[in-house]
């Protein structure tokens, strides 16, 4: 089952306080973005975010989901309804993310 825009609108606007959000669709789902590094996305209108350490330690309680078949887990967010929340999430993940991949160039 594929995303729907409008619930990528609903969590866009609610990460609307954590600096540098970006989106990208990607076969029915949507990656998202903070400054170039993936922190997670929208899956099956599911909002999933990496498991760093950071987002294990303020969300204890986490749900571990699939996005989709054979994909790593990942931390559900429920609270997805608390803006200040959302941004000190995505601020304290930031630091544990990979760096972006360089762009082969062809």
């Amino acid at each position: 089952m594929a995303s729907d825009k409008e619930y990528l609108d609903f969590v866009l606007e609610q990460l609307s306080e954590a600096e540098g959000i970006t989106s990208r669709a990607m076969m029915g789902e949507y990656i998202l973005y903070c400054r170039g590094k993936v922190f997670g996305g929208i899956y099956d209108n599911r909002f999933l975010v990496k498991p760093t350490a950071a987002a294990k330690a303020l969300m204890p309680e986490a749900a571990l989901e699939t996005p989709y078949p054979g994909a790593k887990e990942m931390l559900l967010v429920e609270d997805i309804e608390n803006k200040a929340f959302l941004a000190k999430l995505v601020a304290a993940m930031y630091k544990d993310l990979p760096a972006p991949k360089a762009k082969k160039k062809g």
